[in-house]
């Protein structure tokens, strides 16, 4: 682990803009704090309010691990998780999970309910079983859309090694009747998704495209059209991503050491700035309070930063 220490000084050197539009959202009387480190993989934070904490995985250590605001500590909330990747919440505020393991029966999405029971929504497709769900967020409608790659399968690192029965689709459930369909089934890698506030579009990694890409659909009622590249990412790799209420993308990005941490681009994909950090950075949320601090599950660690501005609700 590389030696890190919070930067003493205002405004925070590794907050950096790379267009003069950033500067709104960066608050010069805030820093990087490192909250938590010793994950093997960090992934999927997701904020509650209620509980004033994260939850957030870490995948080949299979285990949900709940930083508390109120605390400053780390605890395990579910271990083993079945190699719990991606989490949000659903609009009734019940934890959403994708989990790439085989232990608990099998490659699956589910559902925590209030009094912790835990509710399959979706491990298999068409008589086949699911890859291994990797990012999902929840539609104001109550529909949850998520990625299903093979990132899971082809190892016994993030998952169990298993042959790959299905192609590596997006999938939408319906939060009324359950009913799954395939909304794409044309992305190379679909990773990181994330809708824009106003849920017209959605937004998707293609990690298995030379370079990544972020794509964008449009969003027509349960379907998706009109995908196109937003976001060439060169030498970057996106992972998973969020969307705060001007519609801007804050993504996880490395993964060599002058990229690593968060890349910021506005809603036409222009890079506008970079959280440095000493990891790359695999996922994000948004929480606190106001939706207004920055949870960054980065490698080994979670870190975080108050910026000027807020997640959206589903985020």
């Amino acid at each position: 682990m590389t030696a890190w220490e919070p930067s003493l000084r205002y405004p925070d050197p590794a907050i950096r803009a790379l267009d003069h539009s950033f500067e709104r959202y960066h608050l010069a009387l805030a820093g990087v704090e490192r909250l938590h480190t010793g994950c093997r993989w960090a992934e999927g934070p997701v904020w509650f309010g209620a509980w004033r904490s994260l939850l957030f995985s870490d995948v080949p250590n299979d285990r949900i691990l709940l930083w508390s605001e109120a605390t400053g500590t780390v605890s395990t909330f579910r271990a083993p998780s079945n190699r719990a990747n991606g989490n949000t919440r659903d609009r009734e505020g019940r934890l959403v999970t994708c989990e790439h393991g085989s232990e608990a029966g099998g490659r699956r999405v589910t559902r925590t309910e209030h009094d912790g029971a835990i509710t399959v929504l979706l491990d298999s497709f068409g008589g086949k079983r699911l890859n291994s769900p990797n990012d999902v967020v929840v539609k104001s409608d109550g529909s949850i859309w998520f990625t299903d790659p093979p990132f899971g399968i082809v190892g016994h690192y993030q998952g169990e090694k298993a042959e790959q029965e299905l192609p590596a689709n997006i999938y939408r459930i319906d939060g009324a009747t359950g009913r799954a369909t395939v909304v794409a089934d044309d992305v190379n890698g679909p990773n990181g998704l994330a809708f824009s506030p106003d849920e017209s579009k959605l937004y998707v990694i293609e990690s298995r495209a030379r370079p990544r890409n972020i794509r964008v659909f449009d969003v027509a009622g349960d379907t998706l059209r009109n995908t196109r590249v937003l976001v060439d990412a060169g030498t970057g790799t996106p992972d998973g991503f969020r969307v705060d209420v001007d519609g801007n993308l804050w993504c996880g990005w490395g993964m060599d050491p002058e990229q690593d941490g968060v890349r910021v681009f506005n809603p036409a994909g222009e890079p506008i700035g970079h959280i440095h950090l000493p990891e790359r950075c695999a996922n994000l949320a948004f929480g606190g309070r106001h939706r207004n601090r920055l949870f960054m599950a980065a490698s080994h660690s979670l870190y975080a930063l108050y910026v000027n501005t807020q997640g959206t609700p589903g985020g």
